[in-house]
């Protein structure tokens, strides 16, 4: 008699248990994460259905999903069943999840504190595997204007020139800019550079009268505030 060992495929499962047909009658909200992994992927392999799959990614990066937002698509390509097809389509779903948090966050934000400057830009700056420079730029009352990023680098580091800060900052008439950067290795500390451009900027923000109100170093687990450690 012969053995059949190979999973089912979801065709075969409860209507109500398939990803797609879950969504249609009960809503987004209803399905797990494996499960709208799965919705992404599409298919399995002949002995592992979709939620398998996508059960065995989560799995590897412990369910988190910001884990997700880190990798690339030879990271996918490890798993069963995913090519470099269903590998863009998961980063894709992934980073427009990420620009969406960021942008419901610009809308009408206002600073008054570091954890406001964090928790506007981390959807932008956590979850990337290089370095990135922003800037915010505030009225009068400290009302976000703009934020835009001012270069992109390697892991270790990017170039900043002041001029790309203090341009749009005098266009947009800008009456205060926050300085943020992250740091893909993870060390929470400003470095002599850090340090150096810092007071840098600062000391042209006082010819300007366009202040720098704080400089921000992010990373996964928290961010490093300038001002807060009296560093301006």
């Amino acid at each position: 008699m012969k053995v059949i060992s190979e999973i089912s495929g979801i065709k075969s499962w409860a209507e109500d248990d398939r990803p797609r047909e879950k969504m249609i009658k009960k809503g987004r909200h209803a399905l797990s994460d494996a499960e709208l992994v799965a919705i992404l992927l599409g298919s399995g392999t002949k002995k592992l259905t979709a939620v398998d799959v996508a059960k065995q990614v989560l799995a590897a990066y412990k369910n988190k999903l910001h884990e997700l937002g880190r990798l690339g698509i030879d990271d996918f390509k490890k798993f069963p069943g995913i090519g470099e097809a269903k590998a863009i389509t998961i980063i894709a779903a992934l980073e427009l999840g990420r620009r969406r948090r960021s942008e419901e966050r610009l809308e009408n934000a206002k600073i008054s504190s570091s954890k406001d400057i964090y928790a506007l830009l981390a959807p932008k700056l956590i979850d990337l595997d290089h370095e990135e420079f922003h800037i915010l730029l505030l009225s009068r009352s400290h009302k976000v204007k703009d934020q835009i990023c001012i270069s992109r680098g390697g892991i270790s580091g990017t170039v900043v020139d002041q001029r790309l800060i203090f341009k749009p900052a005098l266009e947009k008439l800008a009456s205060a800019i926050v300085l943020c950067h992250n740091h893909p290795s993870g060390t929470l500390y400003p470095s002599e550079q850090d340090k150096r451009l810092t007071q840098k900027l600062v000391k042209s923000g006082s010819i300007l009268d366009i202040p720098i109100l704080d400089h921000l170093i992010f990373t996964d687990e928290g961010y490093f505030s300038f001002a807060d450690e009296g560093l301006l």
